[in-house]
Formats: C-alpha cells, sequence, structure tokens
C-alpha cells in the first residue's frame, strides 16, 4: 500500500509529500445521493464531506506506524503571488522538519471553476517547483508512456524521455471514472517539471512497492523517466 511504501522512503531518509485526490470519490460514497445538483454544487458537497473521510483514512493508516499527518489544501489562487507561495512553502518544510508527512489536495469546497488546476498532476507540478523537490514521482494505472496504445501489440514504455523528445503522438486520452486528469495531463506536467530541473517518473501505482523499486532498484523497474 501507499502508506507502507512512504513509512520505508522516510525510514531511508527521504522527505516525502504526498498529493492525493479522493475527496469527492469519497464524499460521493458517503451520501450515496440522488439529488440533482448542479456540477459546482454538487463537486463542493461531495469534497467537503469527503475530504473529511480521506484525511481520517490517511490519519489512521499513519498513525499505525507512529507518523503523524498534516492536511494542506490549497487553489490555484494561492499560487499567483510569492508571499502565498512562500507561506505554502514555510509550511510543507515545518511540516517535514517535525517529522510530519504533508497531504496536499486541491480545496474543491471554495475553488472557482474557472481557476481550478486542471487536475492534480498539476498541482504535484506546482508543489513540486515550491519546495525544490530532487524527483517528482507520477503514479497512473499503468507503468509509464508507451510508443502505440498499450493494448496493441509490440506496445514498449518509452523508458527515457529527454528535453526537446516529442511523445504526444502516442498517448490517447483516458481518464477515471471519478479524476479530471489522465496521460496526457501527466505528460505535459512531467514536461514542464523536468524543464525546470526536476527528474520526473511515471509509474504504475498498482504494482507492489512501487516507490520503493523507483528509487532502489531502477534497473528493474518499468517506467518512463523525464530527464531534466
Amino acid at each position: 500500500a501507499l502508506v507502507d511504501q512512504v513509512v520505508g522512503l522516510r525510514k531511508a531518509g527521504y522527505a516525502v509529500v504526498i498529493v492525493s485526490s479522493g475527496a469527492v470519490a469519497c464524499g460521493r460514497t458517503e451520501l450515496r445521493m440522488d439529488d440533482d445538483l448542479d456540477g459546482v454544487a454538487q463537486r463542493q458537497l461531495y469534497s467537503a464531506v469527503g475530504q473529511v473521510r480521506l484525511m481520517d483514512l490517511y490519519y489512521r493508516l499513519f498513525r499505525d506506524y507512529g507518523l503523524p499527518v498534516g492536511q494542506i489544501l490549497t487553489t490555484k489562487l494561492n499560487f499567483e503571488s510569492e508571499r502565498e507561495r512562500e507561506n505554502q512553502r514555510a509550511c510543507m518544510e515545518v511540516m517535514l522538519e517535525h517529522g510530519v508527512v504533508p497531504i496536499v489536495n486541491e480545496n474543491d469546497t471554495v475553488s472557482i471553476t474557472e481557476l481550478m488546476f486542471t487536475d492534480n498532476d498539476e498541482l504535484s507540478g506546482l508543489i513540486a517547483g515550491m519546495v525544490g523537490a530532487d524527483c517528482l514521482i507520477l503514479l497512473s494505472n499503468i507503468p509509464g508512456i508507451y510508443d502505440r496504445h498499450p493494448d496493441e501489440p509490440g506496445a514498449q514504455v518509452v523508458r527515457s524521455v529527454r528535453p526537446g523528445d516529442d511523445l504526444s503522438r502516442y498517448i490517447r486520452e483516458e481518464k477515471s471514472a471519478f479524476g479530471r486528469g489522465g496521460m496526457f495531463s501527466k505528460y505535459n506536467t512531467a514536461r514542464r517539471v523536468a524543464a525546470g530541473g526536476i527528474r520526473v517518473l511515471i509509474a504504475d501505482g498498482k504494482r507492489e512497492h512501487i516507490l520503493q523499486d523507483l528509487l532502489e532498484r531502477p534497473e528493474e523497474t518499468v517506467f518512463t523517466e523525464f530527464l531534466p
């Protein structure tokens, strides 16, 4: 599970910030409503209820390992001024210094639709740049970007992407039932973050021990790496 892996990385000396979606999906599961709300009201309601459930889950899972977690809810407006960026960065820094695992999500309850992040891939890229991360890991439901559709015979994961490489022609957009992002979003975020000097990995989040494998056994692990 993700939590087990993060605990392992912490013990190995890595500082980890988690950017996690799931509030809307948790809220939808909790309420099971038939009301015909408009899109904005529905998203706000599900997010408000679901964020509590999501953080409670993280709290209980990390508590079993004796690790505290902290919630950071942000919006695109919080990245528009240097003062607000620095305030967020300082908050994460003090959390990490005191052994707290920061868990970041967009604040869907107050985000203006026109100013929402494209998805949490975009948010994670902004966070990585803000904290000066050494590496950004984007977890997907497939091992990386393929050189053709994954279902086609002979399809292989592109292992390394250098500045200037264009893989957009290989990507067919597919999104999860509750998410706004997809592989094209991950690709765009990865290119942008790598251009800023940060190594980016796209990998299969369903694979057991994927985080440790990426950092400790990369030669045995299939993933797509974007080089700065």
